[in-house]
């Protein structure tokens, strides 16, 4: 199932409003190669990722990924994203980071649910444990 939305996208170069589809049966967020570039200094994978795409017989070379944060209703959100060159969508948030962030999908209303309690839990945990 596949949501479309606008977002707010934040890298150290620059900030922007992209279109993220949501697809719960993606396994890696990815961004637009062009989009990663203007947001965030690339990082190159220790070893490039040979994925298969939906063609049969085709298939993708990733070299590199970048770490932005999103947004969603002021909720800070970050994931890693693949850096896929000529992806035909701005950014692809897969059902990994879905389920990293419990967001949830409401296709009765064109809406992406996430609870800000979510957010805090996570960082609250992480300044417990250090």
């Amino acid at each position: 199932m596949i949501l479309r939305i606008p977002l707010l996208f934040e890298g150290s170069k620059d900030t922007q409003n992209l279109y993220a589809l949501f697809d719960s049966g993606a396994t890696y967020s990815c961004i637009n190669d062009s989009l990663a570039e203007q947001l965030e200094i690339l990082t190159p994978l220790h070893k490039p990722m040979r994925l298969a795409t939906a063609s049969e017989h085709v298939f993708m070379e990733i070299k590199n990924t970048v770490r932005l944060d999103f947004y969603k209703d002021d909720i800070r959100l970050s994931d890693e994203f693949l850096v896929v060159p000529n992806l035909s969508e701005d950014v692809v948030i897969a059902a990994t980071t879905m389920q990293k962030w419990r967001i949830k999908l409401d296709f009765e209303n064109d809406n992406v649910i996430i609870d800000p309690k979510v957010a805090k839990l996570i960082l609250i945990n992480l300044i417990h444990k250090q």
